[in-house]
């Protein structure tokens, strides 16, 4: 960033201050620190694209000199000491075998952290996960990782994994579904690995895994498909009625039922949806929403 150079020649003609004039910079305003006039503001300027060599030269003593995972210095190799002045040539060639030497010194976790950090906040960014599950992501992910569990496997895989168990921890309403289509994974080896998580990651952390239920479903579906609390407090009713008759939810998909009970609840009001519209919102086939509705009528 490149700031504003004030000078107190500039408003020694300013009308409305004192003659003894001080200048202060607060909160991005230039004031007069004895009358508190407000002279002007102290604007940032943006930083220019770095175009011809010399300009790159210019620009690197603005990149990081510190990393989040490993050693936590850069050696960058620039030509250009610390006070800006040209390096010798025996100084560039200590400085450049000083580099790949420390980036020889990363171990394996280090450069699997690396590569899967940007990817989980980018499938977190994609789903719009608050904070704390991508913190808790990522802590199921570090551990697989120091129980090498990823040799031989995928990365991907096993990020989308960690990011639907922390999403599942903390009961967030989202699917297993847009996790897949978010880390562009196959449903099956998300699967996969979410039962490697299970029996190996989550009981060492104390983590419990809570299955999505339907009550929560029926809220994420009722506002996909903008229909009023009205009819979405009725479908839970009318689930919660069903559940109490006795329905059987062993090996049947929450999805199926939450869609089927927004379907009956608003099929007699003005918010009518058809069942193409709930189906592709809750991401099941029609055959399914109709054998749910089925299964719902009978026990009512």
């Amino acid at each position: 960033m490149k700031f504003k150079l004030i000078y107190e020649d500039d408003y020694l003609n300013e009308d409305g201050c004192c003659a003894d004039l001080s200048i202060a910079l607060i909160d991005g305003d230039i004031i007069c620190s004895n009358c508190g006039c407000i002279l002007g503001k102290n604007f940032v300027e943006e930083q220019k694209r770095a175009y011809s060599f010399e300009e790159i030269n210019e620009r690197i003593q603005n990149s990081p000199r510190w990393r989040e995972f490993g050693p936590r210095t850069i050696i960058s190799n620039t030509n250009l000491d610390s006070k800006g002045q040209s390096l010798e040539p025996q100084g560039k060639r200590l400085f450049t075998r000083l580099s790949k030497i420390q980036n020889s010194l990363i171990s394996s976790i280090e450069r699997n952290f690396w590569e899967s950090k940007p990817k989980l906040n980018l499938f977190a960014s994609k789903l719009n996960l608050p904070e704390y599950i991508r913190e808790t992501a990522w802590k199921i992910y570090t551990v697989v990782v120091k129980k090498k569990m990823t040799m031989g496997r995928s990365i991907e895989g096993f990020l989308a994994a960690s990011t639907y168990a922390a999403i599942r921890i903390h009961e967030f309403p989202r699917l297993l579904e847009d996790v897949c289509d978010a880390s562009m994974n196959n449903r099956r080896s998300v699967i996969k690995y979410l039962g490697l998580l299970n029996r190996e990651i989550l009981p060492e952390l104390s983590l419990n895994y809570k299955p999505i239920t339907f009550e929560q479903l029926i809220f994420k579906f009722g506002n996909d498909l903008y229909l009023s609390m009205e009819i979405q407090k009725k479908a839970l009713e009318l689930l919660s009625k069903v559940k109490s008759n006795g329905i059987s939810y062993i090996g049947k998909d929450p999805k199926g039922f939450a869609a089927s009970a927004l379907y009956i609840a608003s099929k007699k009001t003005s918010e009518r949806k058809s069942q193409l519209e709930i189906a592709k919102i809750a991401k099941i086939t029609e055959v399914t929403l109709r054998n749910r509705i089925k299964d719902i009528i009978n026990k009512l």
